[in-house]
């Protein structure tokens, strides 16, 4: 009945009306792609709906079969577990063997070297090399395990360009003056010598100038003939990976030899003639070089472009946000103080920005703070495992150190995210659950053993309570057992830093917050009583019971030491 009344000039306003927001969604699409390189419509489906309408549901999974549980399992597993290039990794010849010539040790595993030798298989080879004879010499020589026999084939690559094939041609028709044109240099010979026989970043850096030069001009070609079928369109794929990969570490070269402002300049201009090339992380490379001009308003602008979109996060991305929030007011925070007056707007915010970071990569914390050794940094990572947290911390500790009280706040701080988050294993807050296979591939990637614990692993508690006082404890620890007095007094300090700021929270407490916010604060107030027990075996005894987090044996020993 309603549809009969419709009036032509009914369909003729919904029509103009439907056009209208068509073309307003269009040029927003089309600003939004421009300013950002990516599609508003594919983020917003990749990030949102997808989640929605693809997810699995719990109901549906428990029906399963345990063989479909499996498979699915170890997907996932396989997933999370990706490894990825690092953006900042050093050179091998220049940086890495200076390090093998001082130690006699090997900074680099074989799986990390095999992984580095599969990414150059791929990014610098095609299936077309076999038509030009240097190429095809490096297509072999990236398979090489010898480094000695990488470079061998590498000076063979080069000098075969000057002995096969020169073509005559007359500079003039019917003339006698000839000129003799020479091969096109091979550019991805130039890399693999500026980045295993270099033995400085500047004899790196006029290596891969060269391999600019030859890189550029075979683009140039490949480009005006890449529609000419998919054997060009490969060969015009390898052309822009390896002069993006070339103009790259060609702005890490200037950065390492004190040039920031021209790597920062470097590495904008390539962000612009490449912008959907993100396999690479340009801005991670670029906000640790923005770090170091401490141009921080270009490192937000950077950050607000990349750390709200669909590419996977990473620990550069959400540490850098919570150090430029700390930096607004770590130089006058103080513990004492806060407890006194309360927390700042400013001063959540940073707290919540730090707690996002420690979420996504626990493992950070402890190297910002020189609480566990740092070790040349490998050229894969483990996202949110403890490569990733030696790579970020090798390049951004100095930018830490620079802001006055960002590791004070840092050391306040970070502690209160395992609580934020019992079961970090099975349920994250802001981010999907911890995954529990980064042990295992750190083992793989990093050479050395004592770079393997997991704190949220140990801080996951089999009972349904508060996870331990300790976040991190090495990993011979029985937590079973009661550890020495000494060992527990410095927990205990620790945890009364850490925990002071929620002494200013009191009055939330007691407007109905939720009642483990309530049961942290009763942890802190007991804990401080605690430090009145003079006798040293009464004072283990009791921080061992609240280690356990068994209430009814803190209320006797308190009435007891009272």
């Amino acid at each position: 009945m309603f549809l009969n009344t419709l009036t032509p000039k009914f369909y003729v306003a919904l029509t103009g009306t439907s056009s209208l927001i068509s073309g307003l969604i269009l040029i927003f699409e089309w600003w939004y792609f421009r300013k950002y390189g990516t599609s508003f419509i594919e983020q917003v489906s990749v990030s949102h709906l997808r989640p929605l309408l693809g997810g699995v549901d719990n109901n549906s999974s428990n029906n399963s079969n345990s063989s479909n549980g499996d498979s699915d399992s170890n997907r996932q597993s396989v997933s999370e577990c990706k490894v990825w290039r690092n953006p900042l990794n050093l050179f091998r010849g220049a940086e890495y063997n200076r390090y093998t010539w001082v130690t006699g040790r090997e900074p680099l595993t074989y799986y990390d070297m095999n992984l580095s030798a599969q990414d150059h298989q791929t990014f610098f080879t095609c299936d077309s090399d076999h038509l030009r004879p240097a190429d095809a010499i490096m297509q072999k020589a990236w398979r090489e395990r010898n480094p000695q026999a990488r470079i061998s084939a590498a000076h063979e690559a080069l000098e075969i360009n000057e002995i096969r094939s020169r073509v005559e041609v007359p500079l003039i028709a019917s003339s006698t003056i000839w000129e003799i044109k020479l091969l096109p240099k091979c550019a991805t010979a130039y890399i693999l010598l500026a980045e295993e026989e270099a033995t400085t970043i500047a004899e790196a850096e006029k290596l891969f100038k060269q391999a600019l030069k030859a890189g550029d001009g075979c683009y140039r070609r490949s480009q005006q003939l890449q529609h000419h079928g998919s054997q060009y369109e490969a060969q015009h794929r390898r052309d822009t990976n390896v002069l993006v990969y070339i103009k790259r570490r060609l702005a890490m070269c200037a950065r390492r030899l004190g040039r920031t402002r021209e790597a920062v300049k470097m590495m904008r201009d390539l962000m612009k003639e490449f912008p959907l090339l993100s396999m690479f992380n340009i801005h991670e490379n670029l906000l640790e070089a923005l770090l170091e001009l401490q141009a921080y308003a270009d490192v937000q602008a950077v950050l607000a472009k990349y750390d709200d979109i669909s590419l996977p996060k990473s620990a550069t991305i959400c540490y850098t946000a919570a150090l430029l929030k700390a930096r607004a007011v770590s130089d006058k925070f103080s513990p004492e103080a806060a407890s006194r007056r309360g927390l700042s707007t400013a001063e959540m915010n940073a707290v919540e920005a730090i707690h996002r970071a420690v979420e996504f990569n626990p493992h950070v914390p402890k190297y910002l703070l020189e609480m566990k050794s740092l070790i040349l940094p490998p050229e894969h990572i483990l996202k949110r495992g403890d490569s990733e947290a030696i790579a970020y911390a090798f390049f951004h500790l100095a930018h830490w150190k620079r802001v006055e009280g960002a590791l004070n706040l840092l050391h306040c701080t970070w502690e209160g995210t395992f609580r934020m988050i019992p079961y970090p294993l099975e349920k994250g807050h802001l981010f999907y659950p911890y995954p529990i296979c980064t042990e295992t591939a750190d083992r793989e990637l990093l050479p050395f053993p004592q770079h393997f614990v997991c704190p949220l692993k140990l801080c996951h508690g089999e009972s349904g309570e508060h996870p331990p006082i300790q976040s991190v404890a090495p990993a011979n620890t029985d937590l079973r057992e009661a550890p020495s007095s000494t060992h527990l007094t410095h927990r205990c300090h620790r945890l009364l830093r850490a925990n002071s700021l929620w002494t200013a929270r009191k009055h939330d407490f007691e407007k109905g917050k939720p009642f483990r916010d309530f049961k942290m604060y009763m942890d802190y107030s007991i804990l401080k009583a605690v430090f009145v027990v003079q006798n040293s075996l009464m004072f283990s005894s009791i921080l061992f019971c609240l280690q356990k987090r068994r209430r009814k044996s803190k209320i006797k020993l308190l009435c007891i030491a009272a």
